[in-house]
This record gives structure tokens, C-alpha cells and sequence, in this order.
């Protein structure tokens, strides 16, 4: 390939990388930040994530069924955070051999887990890792503003992925580019 054609290629190549630059390094940074966090979630102590609590039996013949916990979940939610709070569950996360069920709700942080044999709460904690992950796949836009679907978080990591893309590939270009246009004039 010609010299000139090689450089065109570079300065086509360095006007993509500005231009997406500065768009690009605010998603970025958020998603670092926050994929910085989560990585973490299970080593800060249950301040992003509730450290996960020991039940008194791991012997499910003997525990209570996941309806009365469920139950017991929702009244200890109105009961120890806020009535006001939606019940909605959005997920039970059994651990056997911890003998516990931890209660995610679905719009809102809080956890409750409670101890499967007894049903006794555990622990009451905020899950503040669901906000940290909302705000890093971009879907905190999509659930403030009430949208079906998804459309926000689609857009946003689709943005931010062929962002990334692009930059690796017109970085591959502004760095092998200038080495093959000197290569090519020495030549």
C-alpha cells in the first residue's frame, strides 16, 4: 500500500478517535468506576453488599416453606424499613447450606434474610451493589423514568460498546499507521 494512502487512513483514523473521545470517556469512566465497585461488592465489609448470615440448620426437611418466609420477609420489611415500601419480591436467593433465604425486593434495595428454620430475621440491610449495577449497565435511566424494555440501557451499552470498538481499531490504526508511513518513506 502506498505512503499516501497509509496516511489518509491514519488521519481518517485519528479524526474517529477525537471525535468519539470525549462522549465516549464520560460512559467509560462510569463504567470502570462502577465495574471497579462490583468487583468489590463481596470484600467491603456489607457496605455494598450485606455480608450473607448463617441460619441454624442446613437441613431443608425441617424449614419453613418459601411461602411463610415469604411472608415473614414482607412483614419484617413493613416492619423494620417502611410500610410505604413496595413488597413486590424480585428474586429469593436460597442458601442451603447456610440455612437462610435472602428476599430481594424489586423496587427498592433492601434485603431481608431469614433464617429458614425458625424464619427469624437475620438481617435487614440495604443492597446498595443493585444500585451501583443499575447505574453501570445504564438501566437506573430506563427504571427513573418508568420506560418498558429497556430502551436507555439498550442504547447505552450499545453506544458504549461500539465506542470501545472503535477505538481499539482506529488505535491499531494511529499506531501501526505511522510505523508503516515511516516505513514506507525510508523505503
Amino acid at each position: 500500500m502506498k505512503s499516501s494512502k497509509i496516511a489518509s487512513w491514519v488521519r481518517i483514523s485519528r479524526k474517529i478517535h477525537r471525535k468519539v473521545a470525549l462522549p465516549a470517556f464520560i460512559c467509560f469512566f462510569i463504567i470502570a468506576f462502577t465495574g471497579l465497585l462490583l468487583g468489590w461488592k463481596k470484600h467491603t465489609g456489607g457496605a455494598l453488599l450485606p455480608d450473607t448470615q448463617r441460619g441454624i440448620s442446613s437441613d431443608p426437611s425441617i424449614w419453613l416453606p418459601v411461602d411463610s418466609l415469604q411472608g415473614l420477609a414482607i412483614k419484617t420489611l413493613n416492619d423494620s424499613v417502611a410500610g410505604s415500601l413496595s413488597p413486590e419480591i424480585s428474586r429469593i436467593d436460597i442458601r442451603p447450606p447456610k440455612g437462610i433465604a435472602k428476599f430481594v425486593f424489586k423496587d427498592h434495595y433492601w434485603e431481608i434474610q431469614l433464617d429458614c428454620t425458625t424464619g427469624k430475621p437475620l438481617q435487614v440491610a440495604r443492597r446498595n451493589s443493585d444500585l451501583i449495577e443499575r447505574i453501570h449497565d445504564g438501566s437506573i435511566i430506563d427504571n427513573w423514568l418508568n420506560i418498558k424494555g429497556s430502551p436507555f440501557k439498550l442504547a447505552y451499552t450499545s453506544l458504549a460498546g461500539l465506542s470501545l470498538l472503535s477505538f481499539i481499531i482506529t488505535g491499531i490504526f494511529l499506531y501501526f499507521g505511522a510505523k508503516w508511513v515511516k516505513r514506507s518513506k525510508d523505503r
